[in-house]
């Protein structure tokens, strides 16, 4: 694999400019400001003062698994089994591990777009061959997935990707619609490779996002893929999990042993806490559904702004009339806005034209961001 094929991330050079400025709003990355969970922070500390701090079994501590099996059996429809869970060193890591496990050098890899890059520079590290298949832009600035343009392009596929709720548009499949993504995925006889990290991101009332894991059945040829990174505002953990089709997860843990050798125990632990404590998720949730409104109210009024609030995820995907370079306007608004949203064109070319705003903010940090980007705007776009 030559390195020089994965693309340099366009948000890490917002990111890297940001970071030589002073006093510059970030709704760049994809992480909030909450905090992450005191039960879990408290648990981490127990389990280092007890000598949770050797090596730790590389499929994940047993109640670690256990609790996920219980959690996952509880928020969906089919009963998800403890020796089908495996842990990863975050959710990224979940991803690449179900690469490698799927995927040879040569082989193609099918993701729709936009896409949050590291997918499908994951796919490229491993030798894949990477296609893509454009989201269906809506008037109103929603997207959806044409499973007909998904058929044709699933064929000769070893593993389509599959990121509901989206990173970045929010997009959010139906029950009907991963029903159909399933059964295409079947007939084609390709991995489906799903990466959930923000099932519980939904503003509709439900608990969690549809899942794979409400339809799939144990031996379907399906990786879900999931952290603790978003909905529990535990970034830094690196703490994620992949759950396996029936009897393959010790295979996928001897990939797990010659890539990161598991994760340190005493992490684990926090995950066990964090897991238990449903106010936190209650309140988190309740945390992003404020910004997501206070977003979409700040972006009234604003001439050529083409957008729809997400079903899911924390980004609001923001569309603007003429606009055909996102990145020089990012560098533009962080450099004389003191703003840091991330570039369209970061997420493949059907990106372009847009801009990605992370609302899972502070009220106060988050209304001087936008203030400072309806300026920013009214002056690129004038």
């Amino acid at each position: 694999m030559d390195i020089n094929a994965v693309p340099v991330s366009k948000i890490v050079e917002i990111g890297r400019l940001a970071a030589a400025l002073p006093d510059v709003d970030y709704l760049l990355f994809g992480e909030s400001d909450y905090p992450s969970p005191a039960s879990a922070r408290d648990a981490l500390v127990a389990a280092l003062d007890g000598g949770a701090t050797t090596y730790p079994d590389v499929r994940g501590i047993p109640p670690l698994q256990e609790a996920l099996a219980s959690y996952l059996t509880g928020l969906h429809d089919w009963p998800v089994e403890d020796d089908r869970i495996q842990i990863t060193a975050s959710g990224m890591a979940a991803v690449s591990i179900a690469l490698a496990a799927t995927v040879k050098p040569g082989q193609r890899v099918l993701l729709h777009s936009p896409a949050w890059p590291n997918l499908g520079n994951a796919a490229l590290s491993r030798g894949a061959q990477v296609a893509e298949l454009e989201l269906t832009g809506l008037p109103d600035g929603r997207f959806r997935l044409d499973l007909q343009h998904l058929d044709a392009a699933l064929e000769g596929c070893r593993a389509f990707i599959l990121n509901s709720p989206n990173n970045p548009t929010g997009w959010t499949a139906t029950y009907d619609e991963l029903q159909g993504i399933l059964n295409l995925c079947r007939q084609h006889g390709v991995w489906l490779i799903s990466d959930e990290v923000y099932s519980r991101l939904v503003y509709d009332g439900r608990a969690a996002a549809p899942s794979l894991l409400d339809i799939a059945e144990p031996e379907d040829r399906v990786l879900v893929c999931n952290s603790f990174s978003k909905g529990w505002a535990m970034a830094g953990w690196r703490l994620g999990w992949i759950v396996t089709p029936a009897g393959l997860r010790d295979r996928i843990a001897d990939i797990v042993e010659v890539t990161h050798s598991g994760v340190a125990s005493y992490t684990q632990y926090g995950g066990v806490a964090a897991l238990g404590d449903t106010p936190f998720m209650q309140e988190f949730q309740a945390y992003c559904a404020q910004g997501r409104a206070l977003v979409s109210e700040m972006l009234k009024g604003l001439n050529g702004i083409r957008y729809t609030a997400p079903d899911g995820a924390f980004y609001a995907f923001v569309g603007a009339e003429g606009l055909t370079d996102s990145l020089a306007v990012a560098r533009h608004l962080v450099t004389k806005n003191k703003v840091a949203v991330a570039p369209g064109i970061a997420f493949g070319e059907s990106g372009e034209g847009f801009l990605r705003i992370c609302f899972a903010q502070r009220r106060d940090r988050l209304e001087r961001a936008m203030g400072r980007l309806r300026a920013g705007l009214k002056e690129v776009l004038a």
